[in-house]
């Protein structure tokens, strides 16, 4: 699992270097900004099914039924929040002028809803065999290159390179799609709306925490592309992706451990985790204290130097969203307590807003904006303490 998503992560980094010299920091700022917005939906269609999924399947791994009515539910719940996602994305194309200008890269995009739906990460987490889904995504990054490579050379071909993002995508969908129906042996069939009321009620908690967390993560390159130009998008997004990869490849220790943790939830293995999380944080800001400025130096070349202070200020917030993804996975959803997630998530999006909007009022700097990011995430680890206290929990 953490081979996967470092992959990901590391592949749009190896190439990041040929795309922002092609298309331009304005054009690759627009892909950012046009995706994050992409994002909302994503978050809109996956609907925090994943945790009671993952769960579900991670206690009957070798149930065929339970597989097959797991699969099937959250397919199904997942078409219908993909046809509200269209309704809306469709009225916001209508609506905004800013969006409507572009409507072409916005709509290639939105296809990129459709890949919750065809790639259940959830049911190969589940049945902890990651190796496939991992083989998969290496697979079809390595074959889109060559298509990057030859058909990007100038800003315009934005849309190019967002057809072939989320062709890539698409297409690692429709094969674990088939390895589910023929090596599984798993037909997903229609089910009842009257079945899938459990679903929602059980994702809705993960949902507003999910939701929460991408709209706060995500509206930071809406706002900076509200407030300020998309070159500065492509600055934080340069920013974001240098504490990306530590910040996945610590943090999906904590995906990784879930299904185990769940049938088997011991503290002291607990407590190791986040001992282990908390020297992993410290490790990544100083990393990107000495390191930084060069990497962003072969990355972007003089121009995108104005990400340095960007990446040292989202460094801090790297340690604290290690330690509050464990509290989540390991103490509150393991004990059912889901509502304390939503509580949790609700008090970061309102921090997190009020800090940015006295940043932007007082301040009027991207700075005040990853500020307000990092800011954000210790008092998440704050308020989860609190919780954790009142409600005895560990």
């Amino acid at each position: 699992m953490t081979v996967l998503q470092v992959l990901n992560s590391l592949f749009y980094l190896l190439i990041y270097p040929f795309l922002i010299r092609k298309l331009g920091t304005e054009s690759y700022g627009l892909y950012v900004f046009a995706m994050s917005i992409i994002t909302y939906f994503i978050s809109l269609v996956s609907f925090g099914f994943d945790f009671p999924a993952v769960k579900e399947i991670a206690q009957h791994p070798t149930d065929h039924e339970v597989k097959v009515n797991t699969l099937s539910c959250v397919f199904t719940a997942k078409i219908y929040l993909e046809i509200i996602s269209f309704i809306i994305f469709a009225l916001l194309i209508a609506l905004i002028p800013t969006i409507r200008q572009y409507w072409y890269i916005y709509i290639i995009l939105f296809g990129n809803t459709l890949v919750n739906i065809l790639f259940p990460i959830w049911y190969f987490q589940g049945i902890q065999k990651m190796r496939i889904v991992t083989y998969i995504q290496l697979a079809l990054r390595l074959i889109s290159l060559p298509f990057i490579f030859w058909l990007i050379s100038k800003p315009e071909d934005v849309w190019r390179f967002a057809a072939i993002a989320t062709a890539t995508n698409v297409g690692g969908g429709l094969v674990a799609a088939y390895i589910i129906h023929y090596s599984e042996e798993i037909k997903i069939k229609w089910m009842p709306y009257g079945k899938l009321k459990v679903w929602y009620q059980d994702g809705l908690p993960f949902f507003w925490s999910t939701a929460g967390a991408a709209i706060k993560q995500q509206s930071i390159p809406v706002i900076i592309g509200a407030f300020f130009n998309m070159t500065d998008v492509a600055l934080y997004d340069l920013a974001y992706k240098i504490i990306l990869i530590p910040n996945i490849l610590f943090g999906s220790i904590n995906g990784a451990l879930f299904p185990k943790i769940a049938k088997d939830n011991r503290k002291n293995i607990i407590k190791r985790i986040f001992q282990i999380e908390t020297f992993a944080g410290l490790l990544v800001i100083l990393s990107v204290i000495l390191f930084g400025k060069w990497v962003i130096q072969f990355l972007g070349g003089n121009e995108m130097q104005g990400a340095y202070p960007i990446a040292v200020v989202l460094s801090f917030g790297v340690l604290t969203f290690l330690l509050v993804s464990g509290y989540i996975s390991f103490i509150f959803v393991p004990q059912k307590k889901y509502y304390l997630v939503t509580q949790n998530q609700a008090v970061a999006f309102i921090n997190f807003f009020a800090l940015t909007s006295l940043g932007l009022l007082f301040y009027k700097s991207i700075l005040s904006i990853a500020a307000a990011w990092s800011l954000t995430q210790l008092f998440e680890i704050i308020y989860c303490n609190i919780l954790i206290k009142k409600h005895k929990l560990f």
